[in-house]
Parts: C-alpha cells; sequence; structure tokens
C-alpha cells in the first residue's frame, strides 16, 4: 500500500501558516490537523492565536481544543493522535494538511522518532514529587541542566512532570533524553512534504508586537486572569507565552507594561528558536518567504509546489 502524503506547514509564529492551512485545504479537498502544543487546551484562546470558527471557513481542523488545561499531554500521545487522524482522513480520501509551530511535536509524530522506552517508575515519580513539594522544582532542574543542559532548555522549570521524566530517562538508563533523540532516523510511515514559511526579520517582529497588541484588544489580560484564577499557574497551557508572563504581574512583583513587554520580546525570541530547530532538524523542508504585502503570489507557488507532489508529472 503506497504511503499517505501528508503535508506539514511549519514556520515562526505570526508568519501566516493558519491561513496557509486553510488555503491548502480548500483547493486539494483538504482538511487540518493542528500541531501547536497551545492550541490542545481548550479556553486558551486568545494567547495562543487560536484559529476562530470564522477563520477557517468551514475546513474540518483535527486536534484542537480538545483537551483540559489539567491535562498533561506530551509529544509522544500527540504522536498517537495524530497517526490515528491521519489514517482518517485518509480513509474518507481527504488530504491531511498539518499545521502548526512546534517544531518537537511535528519532527517526532512525522518521521519514526522512537521516544525512550524507558518504563515509568512510578516509585521514582512519587519520591521526586514528595520532595519537591517541600524543597520546589528548582534543585531537579539545577541538576537537568547540569546534566542535560540541551534538554533543560526545551523544559520550562515550572513543567514539573517532564523534568522529573527527564531525570528519570538519565537516572535508569545512563542516558540523556539529548543522546537518546540525536539517535533518531528520518524516516517516514509518510511521505512528508515540509513547507517552511519565513519573513525577514524585521518584519516578522513588527508583525508579533502587532499581534500582541491585537491580543490585548482582544480581552488577552482578562482571558488569562480568568484561567489563572480557575487552575492557577502550573497547569501544563499556563507555561505558554503570553499566558505566564502575567502570573508575576497578578501576583504584584511587576506592572501590566512590563508584562506586555517580556510577551513580546519572549514571542520574537521563540521565534527564532523555532527557525534554529526546524533548521537543525527538520529534513528536506521546502522553504518559502512571505512578503505580507503580497503573500498570495508566494501562496501560488506552493499551491504549485504541492500540485507537483500530489500529481507528479
Amino acid at each position: 500500500m503506497e504511503q499517505p502524503i501528508v503535508i506539514s506547514i511549519i514556520g515562526p509564529t505570526a508568519v501566516g501558516k493558519t491561513k496557509l492551512g486553510i488555503e491548502l485545504s480548500k483547493r486539494f479537498n483538504g482538511e487540518v490537523i493542528n500541531a501547536d502544543s497551545m492550541q490542545f487546551y481548550k479556553s486558551f484562546d486568545i494567547g495562543s492565536a487560536k484559529v476562530t470558527e470564522d477563520e477557517k471557513e468551514g475546513i474540518p481542523h483535527h486536534l484542537i481544543d480538545h483537551l483540559d488545561p489539567r491535562e498533561d499531554y506530551s509529544a509522544a500521545e500527540f504522536k498517537t493522535d495524530l497517526r490515528k487522524t491521519i489514517t482518517k482522513l485518509t480513509n474518507r480520501n481527504k488530504f491531511p494538511v498539518l499545521v502548526g509551530g512546534t517544531g518537537f511535536y511535528v519532527h517526532s509524530a512525522l518521521f519514526d522518532f522512537q521516544f525512550s522506552d524507558v518504563k515509568r517508575d512510578s516509585e521514582y515519580v512519587e519520591e521526586a514529587l514528595k520532595e519537591i513539594e517541600t524543597k520546589g522544582i528548582e534543585p531537579y532542574y539545577e541538576r537537568l541542566k547540569r546534566v542535560d543542559p540541551e534538554q533543560a532548555k526545551k523544559i520550562h522549570p515550572h513543567n514539573i512532570r517532564r523534568v522529573i521524566r527527564a531525570l528519570e530517562v538519565y537516572d535508569l538508563s545512563g542516558q540523556t533524553m539529548s543522546e537518546i533523540e540525536s539517535k533518531q532516523t528520518v524516516s517516514s510511515p509518510y511521505q512528508p512534504m515540509v513547507i517552511g514559511l519565513n519573513m525577514e526579520r524585521e518584519t516578522l517582529y513588527n508583525r508579533i508586537n502587532d499581534r500582541v497588541e491585537q491580543m490585548l484588544e482582544e480581552g488577552l489580560m482578562n482571558e488569562v486572569q480568568q484561567l489563572y484564577e480557575r487552575f492557577g499557574s502550573n497547569v501544563q497551557p499556563m507555561q505558554g507565552i503570553g499566558y505566564k508572563e502575567w502570573v508575576p504581574y497578578f501576583e504584584g512583583e511587576y506592572d501590566q507594561q512590563r508584562a506586555v513587554e517580556l510577551i513580546k520580546r519572549n514571542t520574537r525570541r521563540y521565534a527564532k528558536r523555532q527557525l534554529t530547530y526546524y533548521r537543525n532538524k527538520i529534513p528536506n523542508v521546502h522553504w518559502f518567504t512571505i512578503d505580507p504585502e503580497n503573500y498570495w503570489t508566494t501562496f501560488e507557488n506552493i499551491f504549485k509546489k504541492v500540485e507537483g507532489k500530489i500529481h507528479p508529472l
């Protein structure tokens, strides 16, 4: 049986991935599968730039807005859910269009990325959680930075379960998560076509700043405050950019202007990290530079490239 073709759209935040995914789906009888880890969670809408019903233009979106914020969700679970979704779509002769900027999730799901087979040790986890209750997460995170600095950069220090898991793998196997990841292959059960969108840096950063201002106008601060009061600051999506910066403001550590400045700065830095990850980790990306004043010209070039993949001469 021929491997299904899967289009994946990657690129830094605010570059235009959502719009392209919808246009590709309209043109090629496709449906969108979300690969943005923040958009998995219900109620985290404005700060995640979650696509609205109007923006979807009738195109079904999968793996979006489907998790309770109190649920932990890993890249391994996403890989399982994504592959089930791709099978459902291809069985209905629909074209899967994967959209999202969480590079590790895309990388691990599209390619034969084998997650650590080190089994969970419930006693290890329970003991770690008890110690963290009394001493805090800082000693564990500092140890992770010593034994696996590359993995520490990927994990927010408040993401307790991921910090514990990274140390658990190291303690039980003698290998770091980064060492395990470095041995992965680039084979895939699909015919992946990865479309990378980029933009001139100053233009992108201006768009990021403008997007944050638009989020504020749409009620970002009120959204985060309601979520903070309902779920607290330790749930997984509250660690995302656009959310975590408000917690110190709510707790009186700095003013609203500082929170907004940090969101803009952290989003710009995240965009830079996204591009670095894509270029270093994801193979065979077809890169296109978007001109915000004339993005349809680029889109038409992408449509031709995809047409050539689907219906080669």
